[in-house]
C-alpha cells in the first residue's frame, strides 16, 4: 500500500571545494558547520618544508652572528696592533706621491722614504710651533673678553623670548657649580683617563710613523708578497683588492684634505673679518675636523661660534654662525658631490652611523677611522657582489690582470692579458667602456646589475 508519510526535505549537497559542511537531520542543536576550509592534501608537506627552511635560515643567521662576534673579539684583542698599522697606511697615502717622485728620479728607496717622512714631521711640527705661541699670547685677551661676553649673553637671556631675571640666571649658574663640585672626583678621574688616552695616542702615532717609513721604503713589494701567500688562482683577486683598498684610502685622504682646506679657509676668513681671536688655531682645528666627516666639521664650527659668542658678542657670533652654515652648505651641496663622485661612494646616513659607532666604541680614534674602514668594507662587499653576479672585478679596463709568477727564489706579479673565450661575460660596471643596461645592437641583453664590455671578450 502506498506510504502516506510526509516527505522529509533533504539538505542540498554542498559543492566540492566550497568549504561548507553538511549536517545530518539527527544532529543536535549545538552542532554547526565551520567556515574554515578543510586542509589540503599538501598542507603538512608544505608546512614541514617551510619550517625546515626557517630552521636552516635561523641556524645560518646564528652562525654568522657568532662569527661576527668572534671576529670582533679578535679584532679587539689585536687593536693595539691594528691601530698603528691603519694609521701608518693613512700616513703613507699622504707621503707616497712625494716618495714615488724621488724614487723615479734616482733616489734610493730608504733615503727617499726618510726624507719625505722628515719633511712631513717638520710640516706638522712647524704648524704647531706657529699655533702654540698665538694661543699663549691671546689667552689673556680671550679671558678679558670672556666676562664681557657672558654679560652680553646674560642680557640677551633676560630679554624676550626667555625673559629670565637675575635670580633665575643666578640659580642656574649656582646649580651648575654645585653639580660640578659634587662630581669633582669623577671629573678628576675623567681627566686622568684622558691623559692616559693622550699618552696612548702619542705612542700609537710614533709606531704608525715608524711603520710608514717601512711602507714607503718597501711599498711596491707588499702586494706581490701578499699575493705569494695565497696561490695562482687567488693572486689576481688579492692584487686587485689591494689596489682598490689603496686607491680608496688615498681618495679619502685627498678628498677630506681638500674639503678641510676649503672649510678652514672660508671659516678662518670670516673669523678674521669679524675680529674673533685665535683665528689660526680655529682654522687648523676646522681643517683637522674635516677628517671626521659631518660630525667633525659640525663640532669645529660650533666651537668657533662659541669662541665668538664669549669674546665678541652675540651679534657677531650670529654672523660667524651664518658663515659656518654657508660653508657647510657649500661643502655638502657642491664640494662633496663633485669631489666624491668617483670616491668613497658612501651615503651620508652610512657616514653618520659609521662615525657614531666608531666614536662610541673607540673614542676619537674610532671616529677618525670609521669612515675609511666603512669605505674598505664597502670595497670588499662590492668586489664579492661583482664576482657573484658573474662580473670580472679583477680584470682591468684594458683586459689585463695581475698574475703571480716566479719560483722558489722569489715571486712577482706580472700583468698579462686575460684569457679569451667565445662567450662575452659582463665585466665590472665601473670600468671604462661600460654601457647602460638594456639590449645591445646585436640583440643580446645586458643585465640591470652590470654592463657588457663586448670589445674585451674576457674570461674571468
Amino acid at each position: 500500500m502506498p506510504d502516506d508519510r510526509s516527505a522529509e526535505p533533504t539538505e542540498p549537497t554542498p559543492a566540492p571545494g566550497s568549504g561548507a559542511t553538511s549536517t545530518s537531520a539527527d544532529e543536535g542543536p549545538d552542532s554547526a558547520s565551520t567556515r574554515a576550509p578543510a586542509p589540503g592534501p599538501d598542507r603538512t608537506r608544505k608546512m614541514q618544508a617551510a619550517t625546515r627552511s626557517v630552521a636552516i635560515a635561523s641556524a645560518q643567521l646564528i652562525l654568522i652572528t657568532v662569527a661576527v662576534v668572534i671576529l670582533g673579539y679578535v679584532f679587539g684583542m689585536l687593536w693595539v696592533v691594528l691601530l698603528p698599522v691603519t694609521l701608518g697606511l693613512l700616513f703613507t697615502t699622504v707621503m707616497w706621491p712625494a716618495t714615488r717622485f724621488l724614487r723615479n728620479h734616482g733616489w734610493p728607496p730608504a733615503l727617499a722614504a726618510a726624507t719625505v717622512l722628515l719633511v712631513f714631521l717638520g710640516a706638522i711640527g712647524g704648524t704647531f710651533a706657529v699655533i702654540i705661541p698665538q694661543v699663549v699670547d691671546q689667552v689673556e685677551e680671550v679671558a678679558n673678553q670672556f666676562s664681557g661676553g657672558l654679560q652680553e649673553v646674560q642680557n640677551w637671556a633676560a630679554g624676550p623670548p626667555f625673559n629670565l631675571d637675575d635670580d633665575q640666571l643666578g640659580n642656574a649658574v649656582q646649580t651648575l657649580i654645585d653639580r660640578v663640585q659634587s662630581n669633582a672626583t669623577q671629573i678628576a678621574g675623567y681627566a686622568a683617563s684622558t691623559a692616559a688616552t693622550v699618552g696612548n695616542i702619542l705612542l700609537n702615532l710614533v709606531l704608525a710613523l715608524l711603520l710608514s717609513f717601512f711602507f714607503l721604503k718597501d711599498g711596491p713589494k707588499w702586494v706581490p708578497w701578499l699575493a705569494a701567500q695565497t696561490g695562482p688562482r687567488a693572486a689576481p683577486h688579492v692584487a686587485a683588492l689591494s689596489v682598490k683598498v689603496w686607491s680608496t684610502l688615498s681618495e679619502f685622504i685627498r678628498q677630506q684634505a681638500l674639503v678641510g682646506f676649503v672649510d678652514a679657509f672660508f671659516i678662518g676668513l670670516g673669523l678674521w673679518i669679524v675680529g674673533v681671536p685665535l683665528v689660526l688655531p680655529l682654522a687648523v682645528l676646522t681643517f683637522f675636523g674635516a677628517f671626521v666627516p659631518i660630525i667633525g666639521a659640525f663640532t669645529a664650527g660650533a666651537f668657533a661660534v662659541l669662541i665668538a659668542l664669549v669674546t665678541v658678542g652675540f651679534t657677531k657670533a650670529l654672523i660667524i654662525l651664518g658663515v659656518v652654515v654657508a660653508v657647510q652648505q657649500l661643502e655638502g651641496n657642491v664640494l662633496q658631490p663633485i669631489i666624491q663622485g668617483r670616491g668613497l661612494n658612501l651615503h651620508a646616513a652610512v657616514v653618520i652611523l659609521a662615525v657614531t659607532a666608531g666614536g662610541s666604541l673607540f673614542g676619537i680614534i674610532g671616529a677618525f677611522l670609521s669612515v675609511p674602514v666603512a669605505a674598505l668594507i664597502a670595497v670588499f662587499y662590492r668586489y664579492g657582489r661583482d664576482i657573484l653576479d658573474g662580473l670580472t672585478p679583477e680584470v682591468a679596463a684594458d683586459g689585463t690582470s695581475q698574475q703571480l709568477a716566479g719560483d722558489s727564489s722569489g715571486a712577482q706579479l706580472v700583468r698579462r692579458q686575460a684569457e679569451k673565450v667565445d662567450s662575452e661575460p659582463m665585466v665590472n660596471p665601473d670600468s671604462d667602456g661600460a654601457e647602460d643596461a638594456g639590449t645591445t645592437a646585436e640583440g643580446r641583453r645586458v643585465g640591470l646589475i652590470g654592463n657588457a664590455a663586448r670589445h674585451l671578450r674576457l674570461h674571468r
